[in-house]
């Protein structure tokens, strides 16, 4: 019995098998306005054959990362470089084949994948940047460093592509603050603290993982945080674009991208996750709160709002 603070959504099969009718997947070409707002239970190599070319504004993709992990009873085994190679190449060709011209991808990995994926890009996209982001969670090591950051890569098919700067400038407090002819420069003063609007950086410490007591919060192993995807769909896409997502699991980037005012379209395998996606995406008709992210800009974490 879970307790009344505990908000993670871990629904049955049994318990949720009403909220699949609307993952069903057909096989069939598709037009795009078919794939709006479509949360398809199903294996992206199977479904993504079936989708046009160019419709897609923002790919995130939060792959199964080079290692060992167990996805709701489906055992996804570290494979020899290779292989993993291979297995990149595979989607990341057809996420080009669907992005627009003027589209951007972000790929979710660690450390060691990041290694492979990293040199594999360039061959499919130009490289922008690479995201570290800090999560608090993670088991210490009695011989190695506690493994707590994960790298986002950042790529566009082209040099014409949306970055929205002023959608991801966070807000933070000024410790020194400085006045030019006695008015504030750069920031300003409010009754709860000085503050500055600041230009994101590559390196994001103000992430927290989802944990029991949050709405947000499912049973999925890796999920990402909506504040996380957030920043990726404010900077790279604008409101009524389509957000895709290969890898959909519980269905962060989806809700967040419903949230936000963006059409979503996820493929995911396992049912179960489906459900808690559905459930979420319901959720998100009545509540469109993103922790962390409020009145148009983002704090930092533990930070006075």
């Amino acid at each position: 019995m879970k307790s009344e603070r505990n908000k993670t959504i871990s629904t049955t099969l049994e318990e949720g098998r009403e909220f699949l009718g609307g993952c069903a997947f057909k096989k069939g070409k598709k037009e795009k306005e078919e794939l709006y707002d479509k949360y398809f239970n199903a294996d992206f190599f199977t479904a993504v054959k079936y989708f046009p070319d160019s419709f897609v504004d923002l790919v995130i993709a939060d792959p199964p990362y080079n290692l060992r992990k167990d996805y709701g009873g489906e055992v996804w085994n570290r494979k020899k470089t290779e292989e993993y190679t291979e297995f990149t190449r595979s989607w990341l060709r057809e996420a080009k084949r669907i992005l627009k011209s003027t589209g951007s991808i972000y790929i979710c990995c660690d450390w060691q994948t990041s290694l492979i994926i990293g040199n594999i890009l360039p061959e499919f996209f130009t490289v922008r940047n690479r995201i570290t982001w800090q999560r608090e969670k993670g088991r210490g090591a009695k011989k190695n460093w506690k493994n707590s950051m994960e790298d986002i890569w950042f790529c566009t098919v082209s040099d014409d592509y949306t970055f929205n700067l002023g959608a991801v400038k966070v807000r933070k407090k000024v410790i020194a603050p400085y006045t030019e002819n006695g008015v504030p420069k750069d920031w300003e003063k409010t009754e709860k603290g000085n503050y500055r609007m600041t230009c994101p950086s590559n390196f994001w410490d103000d992430i927290t993982v989802p944990f029991w007591s949050m709405k947000e919060n499912t049973a999925h192993p890796t999920q990402k945080p909506e504040k996380l995807t957030a920043k990726l769909i404010l900077a790279s896409s604008n409101k009524g674009d389509i957000v895709f997502d290969p890898f959909g699991g519980s269905g962060t980037t989806a809700v967040t991208a419903k949230k936000l005012g963006r059409h979503y379209l996820s493929v995911e395998k396992n049912p179960r996750y489906c459900i808690w996606a559905q459930q979420r995406l319901i959720s998100a008709d009545e509540d469109k709160t993103i922790q962390g992210y409020e009145n148009g800009f983002f704090t930092e974490r533990n930070s006075d709002k």
